[in-house]
């Protein structure tokens, strides 16, 4: 018996949200074909896309390279419903499930999820009453299971599942390096899921892929530890060892990310006692980055007089100092204040700094940005 839903799940779940492109920027769906006959070769299962990935050549793609080409009952196939797209209404909403069905021609979907959940719009859910519409879909058998995938705060997650105490699973970004990011909240996120007694499934696990090319100070460390180990194996092991977890996501764009994750997935072994400390050890040389604690509350842009957008040009800062992602954070921070005051801009009026509930010291911090920036 099952300790928890989905833990007989193989662990590691193919994300179909990155795959490989032609010079058209079409997908290559011979390519993906290829990536799918190894990820089923393996004995693995588990499928994810979404109503809005690449426009919905995702879905298709998931028609070609799989469906038509495996017996129905050999994979899972999860997708998602997007509710707060312009222009859409609930009946559109809803026509989603019937589009997605349309595209993949999987006659039903293994895991439906609500899709991308946060402050922001979740009251749309309620709203068109997708909730229901989701358990009635599943009434019909047009899916087996469902839940919500969720890019919030811990409090919003704890009042969304105390009202929806039927969702069968939830969708989280878990990786080592977001465990304790105060904007990320990925531990506090975790535990409130398996508070409630909810199974999980990761996105995320190589946040982005940055796990897979960490920074500096991290390396020495997974070196030592096992050379011959590829760093992403690391974040998604780190992932799937966690308790109450269906599957772990890896958006893999190439057959040479396949055959990495394959090698340790395959016949998944969690971390043992050693890594887990290794683990600690990476997290401890990341916290130790002279990096900005900002949590993007924006408690400190509503009175700024010069209109500054402190956290969006703290994280592009971030970036920058984590990640040694230095045309990316330049990027980031242009686009930040395209039409907003720059970092350069600062009068150092201090109201800023009496707002921070991190106690963050903005006004040196803003002038170190714009040394670095403007």
């Amino acid at each position: 018996m099952e300790r928890f839903f989905g833990e007989k799940t193989p662990k590691l779940g193919f994300g179909l949200m990155r795959l490989p492109k032609l010079p058209s920027g079409q997908i290559d769906i011979e390519h993906t074909k290829q990536m799918v006959d190894l990820f089923m070769d393996a004995g693995l299962t588990y499928f994810d896309t979404a109503y809005v990935y690449d426009k919905g050549d995702s879905e298709r793609a998931a028609k070609e390279a799989l469906v038509d080409r495996y017996p129905r009952e050999r994979f899972t196939l999860a997708t998602k419903l997007c509710a707060w797209l312009e222009g859409q209404d609930e009946a559109s909403a809803k026509q989603q499930l019937f589009t997605s069905l349309e595209r993949t021609g999987a006659s039903y979907f293994d895991y439906y999820l609500l899709h991308a959940l946060q402050k922001g719009n979740y009251k749309k859910y309620d709203e068109y009453h997708l909730w229901d519409f989701v358990k009635e879909q599943k009434a019909k058998g047009l899916i087996k299971h469902w839940g919500f995938s969720f890019h919030a705060t811990p409090d919003l997650l704890d009042e969304i599942l105390t009202a929806h105490p039927d969702a069968e699973f939830v969708q989280l970004q878990l990786n080592y390096a977001d465990w304790e990011d105060p904007r990320i909240v990925a531990r506090q996120n975790y535990e409130v899921a398996r508070k409630h007694g909810k199974s999980i499934v990761v996105m995320e696990p190589v946040k982005g892929g940055a796990l897979a090319n960490p920074p500096q100070v991290v390396r020495p460390i997974l070196d030592e530890a096992n050379k011959n180990a590829s760093y992403a194996s690391w974040a998604i092991r780190y992932a799937a060892s966690l308790d109450g977890i269906i599957t772990v996501l890896s958006g893999m764009s190439n057959i040479k990310q396949m055959k990495d994750n394959l090698s340790y997935m395959k016949d998944f072994k969690p971390l043992d006692l050693e890594e887990r400390t290794v683990i600690k050890k990476v997290q401890k040389a990341m916290s130790d980055i002279n990096s900005i604690p900002c949590t993007a509350c924006h408690y400190c842009t509503a009175g700024c007089p010069m209109s500054i957008p402190i956290p969006e040009i703290f994280s592009a800062r971030n970036q920058q100092l984590i990640w040694e992602q230095q045309e990316r954070g330049n990027r980031m921070y242009e686009k930040a204040t395209e039409n907003a005051g720059k970092a350069s801009d600062c009068i150092a009026c201090g109201q800023c700094e009496g707002a921070c509930p991190q106690q963050i010291d903005v006004i040196a911090r803003l002038k170190e940005c714009a040394e670095n920036f403007d």
